[in-house]
């Protein structure tokens, strides 16, 4: 595995929407997942009534979550399409419960302009879009608008990718970041998420992990999304509800590759694992030149 650049493990802010911000670089940053779906591949059905919902966010910023990302349509292979109206209906009403409390940080994870629009006016702070600002263009715009940050990730569904897999992210981020930057997002309003798991097979998946440092080419925070997916079922012979272990496990080898957040469902899980490698990643830098 290739080291990463010092430079990613140096202070740096993301600035949200709502005037938020959150800090990166010295120390790993997470950020908890919640379904509000009946069919999400780990934890549909748990939170699709608002009141579960609203206390599982909230125990996740209790164990140690930076910001909770909700999400009400399945990202899974093969899952139903949802349209618009069902996903508002499922993730409006505790979007709005959170906010109305306070004191959380909140991701939507969406592609579609209008449910991003309506998340961020009831006071969401940062757009998590799996296609990349690319299904719905608009979207970058709605983002702007608003001074929120983005989460842009790559994916190999529904188009033919380039024979190197490091080369078709930095193709496919190429094309995204232009609708960003044309739409007036800043670079400090950016992270990029390699898309483990979306349209990549088994090899794939840990290539990308042994390869992601080459990703700090792009010269923006990465976020990782690894948690209970199917590689690391095959890797443990592992349920998704039982993969936490393993999920942990790739969140410390990504954050020694310089990841600077974490999308999990575990939160407590991996706060755990990521204390030992930021530590582990303070000292030692401690021990090279110009740090001590």
């Amino acid at each position: 595995m290739q080291s990463p650049p010092d430079s990613v493990f140096e202070p740096r802010t993301l600035r949200l929407g709502q005037a938020a911000a959150i800090g990166l670089g010295p120390r790993s940053r997470v950020m908890g997942i919640l379904n509000v779906t009946p069919d999400s591949f780990s934890d549909g059905g748990l939170h699709a009534e608002t009141d579960a919902a609203v206390e599982a966010a909230l125990e996740m910023i209790e164990a140690g979550a930076d910001i909770v990302d909700i999400g009400g349509e399945s990202t899974r292979p093969g899952a139903d399409p949802v349209s618009a109206l069902d996903e508002q209906r499922r993730i409006m009403p505790v979007i709005e419960a959170l906010c109305h409390r306070g004191g959380v940080l909140i991701s939507v994870d969406t592609w579609r302009a209008e449910t991003a629009r309506l998340a961020l006016a009831a006071g969401a702070h940062l757009i998590n879009d799996v296609w990349g600002l690319q299904r719905e263009p608009q979207i970058a715009q709605v983002a702007a608008g608003a001074g929120a940050a983005v989460a842009i990730m790559h994916t190999g569904r529904d188009r033919v990718s380039l024979p190197d897999l490091v080369e078709d992210q930095f193709a496919w981020f190429a094309v995204s970041l232009e609708i960003a930057r044309k739409a007036g997002i800043a670079d400090d309003q950016i992270l990029l998420d390699p898309g483990f798991g979306f349209a990549k097979d088994a090899d794939d998946n840990l290539e990308l992990m042994a390869r992601f440092a080459e990703l700090h080419a792009l010269a923006l925070p990465l976020l990782a999304g690894t948690s209970r997916k199917r590689f690391i079922g095959g890797l443990t012979g592992r349920e998704a509800a039982g993969r936490d272990a393993g999920t942990a496990a790739t969140s410390v080898i990504l954050r020694l590759a310089g990841a600077a957040m974490f999308r999990v469902h575990n939160v407590a899980f991996n706060i755990d694992g990521l204390a030992v490698a930021d530590a582990m990643v303070q000292s030692s830098r401690q021990k090279e030149p110009g740090h001590g």
